[in-house]
């Protein structure tokens, strides 16, 4: 059996893939651009990627494939139609990076909220010591507690975000997309009503045909002027040429974007927001603390372990 790793550099240098490695025949590539996935999956049992997209077009190329493993939680860069109508099997890692998407969310919350960066600068630059006062108020901050907290997309992160927002004393509502009906810990509303009565609204949901774009001018609109959204779902989730255009017209009180419609992005709007102290950048991060990948990889390496057992209890299609 061949196994294929695609894009081994988006796990991080400092990831050991032996748990891969010690189950057979496996070909590592750090990179993989869309003119060479064809080639080097024409003859692959089992393909792993985190990123790389794959096709109708490549994936009918691939006559051995029979397992495709994902680095990630979502599948959208896999056409799992294709895959089911071939009988090519398909895995994701759910649950891998909860804590660390959780833990990635607070920490753009608090820095964007807290202005933790022109605070950071003001002590750097030595205006705090030129003060002569014991402290500097320059950007107020809210407490997170009595804010009413908005969690889009009520999975696993979704509902560890928001026992931690509980914690801090935030009231926690949240919208369901998929319209499946479960008991929750937490109050449901309605889209209209989140997107109008939160503080915070928080992106934790998958990207699929109901989602894409799911918050746009219309509903930026509804928000409140002093909302903030962390994105730490995906990109497509938002307009992105719509949400800048509402923090720099003041439409809401700002965004933390972790994700991005395109990967890197490359002439995205919201990298000309003109209003730069009410957003903030990371670039496609909270999912990847040290342990996060760590047990992304056993856990990949696991789901190929189980498909040679002939276990299918992990299996997306």
């Amino acid at each position: 059996m061949k196994i294929v790793l695609l894009d081994a550099k988006t796990m991080g240098e400092d990831i050991d893939f032996s748990p891969i490695l010690n189950i057979g025949e496996t070909v590592i590539y750090d990179g993989t651009s869309p003119q060479e996935v064809a080639d080097r999956i024409k003859d692959a049992d089992v393909v792993c990627i985190n990123k790389v997209v794959l096709n109708e077009e490549v994936l009918k190329k691939a006559n051995n494939l029979k397992l495709i493993c994902l680095f990630a939680i979502g599948f959208n860069n896999v056409d799992t139609a294709f895959c089911k109508t071939h009988g090519i099997k398909v895995r994701n890692v759910p649950g891998y990076c909860v804590e660390s998407v959780c833990q990635h969310a607070f920490a753009l919350l608090f820095s964007l909220t807290e202005n933790i960066r022109y605070y950071d600068d003001f002590v750097r630059s030595g205006k705090y010591e030129e003060s002569g006062t014991a402290n500097h108020l320059g950007k107020p901050f809210d407490e997170l507690c009595g804010k009413r907290f908005g969690i889009l997309g009520m999975g696993a992160i979704g509902r560890r975000i928001a026992s931690v927002a509980s914690a801090f004393g935030a009231k926690v509502n949240y919208a369901s997309l998929s319209g499946v009906k479960r008991e929750e810990e937490f109050e449901e509303i309605s889209f209209d009503a989140l997107m109008a009565e939160s503080d915070i609204i928080c992106l934790c949901a998958p990207l699929n045909e109901k989602t894409y774009k799911i918050i746009g001018e219309n509903e930026l609109k509804k928000m409140k002027d002093t909302a903030f959204i962390i994105n730490v779902g995906r990109g497509a989730l938002t307009d992105e040429e719509a949400l800048a255009r509402a923090i720099d017209n003041g439409d809401i009180g700002g965004a933390a974007i972790d994700v991005y419609e395109n990967e890197p992005p490359i002439g995205s709007p919201l990298m000309n927001v003109k209003n730069n102290e009410k957003i903030l950048y990371t670039p496609h991060i909270a999912w990847s603390s040290v342990q996060a990948r760590r047990r992304c990889v056993e856990m990949v390496a696991d789901n190929i372990k189980a498909f040679i057992r002939g276990e299918s209890t992990n299996d997306v299609i």
